[in-house]
Order: structure tokens, then C-alpha cells, then sequence
């Protein structure tokens, strides 16, 4: 019996390695090609490593000016989801309203919808009321597609907090949004990371809505202008590539690494109820 186990946990381990090695592979690609002028397909430590390739991203203006579009419509969208839900999570986590369950229901539903499915109807929609090619309106619809997993997940953590935290908040004379800002937000730190780094991250990489609703190439974000590094005939300059690559990651994990910690902390409310 112990050796089977031991067999099933080399196993997992072997297989989990495996995983690994999938992930890691693309990852030690993207380094080591972002520091080769000759990088290739394959994975070469580069025998003169330079910046070039970064010195030729960060002093193309037309590129870093698709990060700048692409940090702005992403921060947009992750705070405002984020505030919507926050006012629309409340009232249907803490009052008994009619009608709940099913609008629940209808947002879990929007949460799983593809964008293939609706996006035809909205590219009539854009042209029709004459918004396509802009950025607010993109945002604004991107914002949209965001909110019912917003919502659905504020919910849940909404309902984590104890009412009775807001009750002795109101017996010292707080209103119900100062109950709101200075108990509920605060101990919903972690779920407001969590769905603000999702939502950011979602917008981040997202390459499909942006491609369809905007034309002018002054106005794509960097998701879509990765696009400018494959040429017509099939030649693609690897080093400028990944030197993009690795500056496109750093924003996600630097809000990674700054929210960590809101986020590892969880929920423990015994001691503050008592």
C-alpha cells in the first residue's frame, strides 16, 4: 500500500514538473530573446547581450504611446467596474429586494456569455451611432462586458461581512454610506484587489474588442499593436518581440506585487463581531 502511494505521488510530481516545464520554457524564450539582436524560434543564451532591443522599444513613439492608451483604458475600466459594483453589490447583498434571484441569475449568465457572440451586434450598434474608432466608447463598452462578473463576485464578498459590524456603526450615528466607506469597503480590501486586478488584467490582453472597434492605428493599445513585429512575408523580428513582451508583463505584475498583500489576507471577522 505505501509503495502504491509512493508511485502515485512520484506520479504527480512528474506531471506537475511537466506542467511546469510548459510554462517555463516560453518564459525563458522571452528573456533571453529580449536581450539577442539575432534571436530566433528557438532558445539561445545570446552571445552579446544588449539592450538594443528595449532601447528600440521605448524610443518608438508610436509604441509607447499604445501603452499609455492601453494603461488608461485598463485603469478606467478597473476602477469604475469596480465602483459600479461596490453600489450595485450592496443593496442586493443586504436588502431584500423583489426579483433577486432571478437578476442574479441573469448576471451569472452574462459572466459566461462570449464576446464572439455579441460583438457583430455591437459593431452595428458602433457604426450606426457613429461611435466606432472611440476610445471612450470602447471603454465604456468594455466597462460593460466587465460588470456582471464584477458584480456577481462584489456580491459574494459583500456577504462575507457581518451586518452587525454596520448596525454598531449606524448606534454611533453613521449613515448608511459612511457605514459603507469606513467598515464594509475597508474589510472588503482583498475582494476589491481581486476583482480590480482581474478586471485589469482582462482589459490588459484584450485583443479582440479593441481590433474591431478601433481603426485608426494612433488609437489601437499596445494589445493590438503587437501586431506591427510580423511582417507580410512571414519575417518577424524575435528580440524586438520579446523585449516587447517582457514590457507588456510589467505592468500586471507590478500591480501583482503591490496588491499581494491586500489580497493574501483574507477574511476574519470573529474578533470584530465579539
Amino acid at each position: 500500500m505505501m509503495r502504491e502511494n509512493k508511485t502515485v505521488r512520484i506520479v504527480q510530481y512528474v506531471v506537475l514538473a511537466g506542467i511546469a516545464l510548459l510554462f517555463l520554457l516560453p518564459l525563458l524564450w522571452m528573456l533571453f530573446s529580449s536581450i539577442d539582436t539575432h534571436a530566433i524560434q528557438a532558445i539561445q543564451l545570446p552571445k552579446q547581450p544588449t539592450l538594443a532591443n528595449f532601447m528600440a522599444i521605448l524610443t518608438d513613439s508610436n509604441i509607447m504611446r499604445s501603452f499609455g492608451i492601453g494603461l488608461l483604458v485598463s485603469g478606467f475600466q478597473a476602477i469604475f467596474v469596480v465602483l459600479i459594483s461596490v453600489l450595485a453589490a450592496y443593496p442586493l447583498s443586504r436588502y431584500p429586494l423583489p426579483w433577486k434571484k432571478p437578476f442574479l441569475l441573469s448576471i451569472l449568465f452574462l459572466t459566461s456569455l462570449p464576446m464572439t457572440a455579441v460583438i457583430v451586434p455591437v459593431y452595428q450598434m458602433f457604426l450606426y451611432l457613429k461611435f466606432q474608432n472611440s476610445l471612450i466608447a470602447t471603454t465604456v463598452f468594455m466597462i460593460s462586458t466587465s460588470l456582471p462578473y464584477g458584480i456577481w463576485m462584489m456580491k459574494n464578498f459583500m456577504d462575507s461581512v457581518p451586518h452587525e459590524l454596520e448596525e454598531a456603526a449606524w448606534i454611533d450615528g453613521s449613515t448608511v454610506w459612511e457605514g459603507v466607506r469606513k467598515v464594509v469597503l475597508p474589510l472588503m480590501l482583498p475582494g476589491i484587489f481581486t476583482i480590480g486586478i482581474f478586471t485589469f488584467t482582462g482589459s490588459w490582453g484584450n485583443f479582440f474588442v479593441p481590433f474591431i472597434l478601433i481603426t485608426s492605428p494612433e488609437k489601437l493599445p499596445a494589445s493590438v499593436t503587437i501586431f506591427q513585429f510580423f511582417g507580410n512575408n512571414g519575417l518577424v523580428n524575435y528580440g524586438q518581440l520579446a523585449a516587447f513582451s517582457v514590457l507588456y508583463t510589467l505592468p500586471v505584475v507590478i500591480l501583482y506585487t503591490f496588491a499581494q498583500r491586500y489580497m493574501s489576507q483574507g477574511f476574519s471577522f470573529g474578533g470584530a463581531v465579539k
